[in-house]
C-alpha cells in the first residue's frame, strides 16, 4: 500500500508539471485557468506546484481540457494484490497437509530484482535422488476464481519467470469452484495435469509431485 501511495503521488507530481508546462506554452494565466476551473488562483498555484498530491482526478481532468490535452490512466500488471484472509487460511490448511519434512514459506518473490511479484508460497525439503539438485514448488492460492484466461496468463507468466519446478493452484473446495474446474477451468488440465488428489497424497508423504496441478482443499 505504501508503494501505490508513493506511485500515486508521484503520477500526481509529474502530470501537475506537465499541466503548468502546457499552461506556460498556451500563454495563459494561472488565474484565467483557476476561473475556468473554479478554483481559487492560490489553489490552482499549489497544483502547479505539486503541492496538493491529493487533488481529485477529475479535477486534474478538467485542466487538462482547458489546456487541450486528455488526461487517460490505464492500469497495468506489476505486483501481486494483498491477500485476504480466506487466502491466508486455505493456505494455512494446504500447509497443514504437507510432511513433517517439507518447508512452506509464504510471501516468497520471485527472483528478478525488479520483479514485484511473489509466490503464495514455496514447497521445499523434498526426498529426492542423490545428484539431482534441490526442488522447488510453487502455490498459488485462489478462494473465487472467474477469469480463467487472466488466471491462466498470469500463473503461466509466473512459472516461467518464478524458478518453481511445478507448480499447484490451490483453491478453496467449494460449490463455485468445482463447478469453475469442470467448466471453464478444464482448459486449465493441460498446464495442470497431476489429478489433485494424487498431489496431495505426495506432498503428505513428503514425495516430489514432479508435475502441475490443481488441488481443491
Amino acid at each position: 500500500m505504501d508503494i501505490g501511495l508513493a506511485r500515486g503521488r508521484e503520477l500526481v507530481s509529474t502530470t501537475t508539471r506537465e499541466l503548468g508546462s502546457a499552461r506556460r506554452n498556451a500563454a495563459l494565466s494561472q488565474a484565467v485557468v483557476a476561473h475556468r476551473v473554479g478554483i481559487s488562483p492560490s489553489q490552482y498555484s499549489r497544483i502547479e506546484r505539486g503541492v496538493s498530491p491529493n487533488v481529485p482526478l477529475p479535477k486534474l481532468a478538467m485542466i487538462a481540457a482547458i489546456l487541450g490535452l486528455d488526461l487517460s490512466i490505464r492500469l497495468y500488471p506489476a505486483g501481486d494484490a494483498v491477500r485476504d484472509a480466506a487466502q491466508i487460511a486455505l493456505l494455512e490448511r494446504f500447509r497443514r497437509r504437507l510432511h513433517p519434512s517439507l518447508v512452506c514459506r509464504t510471501e516468497v518473490p520471485l527472483p528478478g530484482p525488479a520483479d514485484l511479484r511473489a509466490w503464495d508460497a514455496v514447497v521445499r525439503g523434498f526426498r529426492i535422488p542423490e545428484g539431482r539438485g534441490s526442488v522447488r514448488g510453487a502455490v498459488e492460492a485462489e478462494t473465487r476464481p472467474r477469469d480463467v484466461q487472466a488466471l491462466e496468463r498470469r500463473l503461466a507468466l509466473k512459472q516461467r519467470d518464478g524458478g518453481v519446478d511445478w507448480l499447484i493452484l490451490l483453491l478453496a473446495d467449494t460449490r463455485h469452484n468445482r463447478t469453475f474446474v469442470a467448466g471453464p477451468g478444464s482448459t486449465l488440465r493441460a498446464r495442470f495435469p497431476l489429478d489433485g488428489r494424487r498431489a496431495l497424497e505426495l506432498l503428505e508423504a513428503g514425495v516430489d509431485p514432479a508435475r502441475n496441478s490443481i488441488v481443491l482443499l
